[in-house]
């Protein structure tokens, strides 16, 4: 009886050791780096100081709205784990309404009006491209 109650302690010790390595490596996914976090901010002054609107649902907004916008939209993905990096945070953020699935858009000047997503690529390999500090 007594080696079934060491088994069970042992075992119970076991589950704990896994449930606690379970949440590390959930703790873990979706973490911006700090080099993702400074080309992230990167872009969204980019796009708040581009003197373009960005279309989201039908309707246009200056740079600094736009802004805003998007970083409740990037707390909410680190908030669950969503986004580790700058790609992550265009594609599942800043590409599309997640409410109407409507792809958001940037118009620069009496330029055509591009999707967010091609925008903000394009704007992410120019920061690379400039060298921006990889981390704060």
């Amino acid at each position: 009886m007594r080696t079934l109650s060491l088994d069970r302690r042992g075992l119970r010790r076991g589950f704990v050791a896994f449930i606690g390595i379970a949440l590390a490596c959930v703790a873990h996914a979706g973490t911006l780096s700090p080099t993702a976090r400074v080309e992230i901010d990167a872009l969204l002054k980019r796009l708040e100081t581009s003197g373009c609107q960005f279309n989201r649902n039908g309707s246009w907004y200056p740079g600094p709205e736009a802004r805003a916008h998007l970083q409740r939209k990037l707390e909410y993905l680190e908030d669950k784990g969503l986004v580790d990096s700058a790609e992550q945070f265009i594609e599942r953020g800043a590409s599309q309404s997640s409410m109407t699935g409507r792809a958001y858009l940037v118009k620069c000047a009496d330029r055509t009006a591009v999707e967010s997503r091609a925008w903000l690529t394009a704007q992410l390999q120019a920061i690379r491209a400039a060298g921006v500090p990889k981390s704060p």
